[in-house]
Parts: C-alpha cells; structure tokens; sequence
C-alpha cells in the first residue's frame, strides 16, 4: 500500500468516527493529551464511567478494551457505537465492583469522573485493585478550585483538583510515578466560559436537582449533534491541540498518569498470609 491510499486510509478512517462517535472540542483538547501519556507496553484497557463511548470507540481501535458505564442511557449508546465500531471493544452496564474479583487491566481509565465522586480517595484505592501490578492509572478532571463554578454544578462535581493536591492524593492510595499534566490553553478558557454560562441557565431552570441527577445526565450534556459536527471539531480545535503542548502547566483541566508498583517479595509474602488457606512461599509444610 502506497503512502497516499494509507494516509486517505487513515482519513477516511477518522471522518467515520467523527460521525459514528464525535468529540467536543474539549474532549478533543484532552484527547491529544491522553493519547500521548498511554505507555507502549499497555494492552487491555479499562475504562470506568465511559458514557456515551466517543473515548471508547477510539480506543478500542488500538487496544483490548472494556467500558463501564451505569447509566443505562449513555450505556446504551456506547454499545451501539462500539458495535459499530469495528474495533475490539465491549461496554458493559455495570460498576467496576460488579467484575470478577480476579479482573486486572494494564491500563485502567477514569476520564471527567473522579470530580463526581465524594470520597475520591476511596475510589482511587478501588480503581488501583483493578490494575495489574506494575499497570498503570490515567484520569483526567477539572484543573484548579479556584475556577469552580456553575458549569462544575450542572455537572455534579463535588471540586476540581491543584496538580499538587492530586499527586499527594494519588501517592496516598499506592500510586508512584504520578506524571500531572494540563491541557486546554488557550481554547479550554472559551469554552469553559461557555459551560458556565449553561450552567448558570440550566441550574436556574432546575433548582431542586439533586447531584447524583445532575451527574447522571452530565454524560448527555452538551453532546455533539448532527453529522458535520465531529468532523468540524476535529480540524477546528486542530491548531489550538498543538498550542496547548507548550503550555503543560497552564489550562483548565488535568490529565495524570500513575504506577502501581509491583510489590516486593516481602509484601507479596504478607499479603498470601493474610488470607485463609494460602501458605506463603518458604513455609510450605
């Protein structure tokens, strides 16, 4: 195959997914990120509150991978997509705890989720039981307390996060190597701005809604719609993508890759003596 028909290949290729599995422009702002912090070595993925699988698809078309999404609405249109998407990929209407308790991942991946969750030290330490030792951990959420506003409540998030503040978070649940990087400078400013003026709409056309309602519909909020769109969020955000990479400690959002470490012989040896009927190593009988 020549380089032209690989190239049209390739392009033809992404205008599908642009149609099948749009991104927001911002979602397109933190996907140059991502994309680029994945180690080589990963395989499998696992992707914890996928929503609607636009993340998903495109990952799949790389990696061995598996989406988990509770709302059974989004859940719905992830796997439509994935089937779709011709890659190797499943979507799955459950939570992580609902996995076989033996289930370990290369990678696993919470995108826009942490920020949902009240006692996010208490996920972190359930997510990391999900990952192979010597795996990886790859979030991202909102960058900064000092920029919450009515964007973050329509959407249910209980804070954002200082990159110090999340290295420290992530170290205290067993992680190593934390790597913090930002993303959305210049662009992420804009469009935050046009979230919170949303925002401040939609909490004023429903005050009584509690956040676990508002977390569950901030998958569905402010979808890309219509067959173009994907495709013009995609080449319209394309310079801004490049701007952001010499900006990494400047922007709206956070994305942090993590290591679990494999745990030394010592630990492995404690842990097989804690539980019931399993003789460590050295005291068989």
């Amino acid at each position: 195959m020549s380089e032209q028909s690989a190239g049209a290949g390739t392009q033809s290729a992404a205008a599908a997914l642009d149609q099948l599995a749009p991104l927001t422009p911002n979602a397109w702002l933190r996907y140059d990120l991502i994309r680029r912090m994945i180690p080589s070595s990963v395989e499998d993925i696992l992707e914890i509150g996928c929503g609607m699988g636009a993340l998903g698809v495109r990952l799949s078309a790389r990696y061995n991978y598996l989406g988990l999404e509770p709302s059974s609405e989004s859940f719905a249109v992830a796997e439509e997509r994935m089937a779709r998407g011709g890659g190797r990929g499943e979507v799955r209407n459950v939570l992580a705890e609902d996995l076989p308790a033996a289930d370990r991942f290369d990678l696993v991946c919470a995108f826009e989720v942490l920020e949902h969750i009240e006692d996010d030290a208490g996920a972190l330490k359930s997510w990391a039981g999900r990952v192979r030792p010597g795996g990886y951990l790859l979030l991202s959420v909102p960058a900064h307390q000092s920029r919450f506003s009515t964007g973050d409540e329509i959407a249910g998030h209980f804070r954002r996060y200082e990159p110090a503040g999340m290295t420290a978070l992530l170290e205290s649940t067993g992680f190593t190597q934390v790597d913090v990087r930002e993303y959305g400078m210049p662009l992420g400013y804009l469009l935050e701005a046009g979230r919170n003026l949303v925002g401040r709409r939609r909490l004023a056309a429903a005050p009584g809604a509690t956040k676990e309602e508002l977390t569950g519909a901030s998958a569905r909020l402010l979808q890309p719609r219509g067959v173009l769109y994907g495709s013009v969020a995609r080449f319209g955000t394309a310079p801004f993508r490049y701007v952001q990479r010499g900006f990494p400690r400047a922007g709206t959002g956070l994305v942090v890759r993590a290591k679990l470490p494999v745990p030394s012989a010592s630990e492995t040896a404690a842990s097989e003596a804690a539980v019931p009927g399993v003789t460590p190593p050295g005291n068989a009988q």
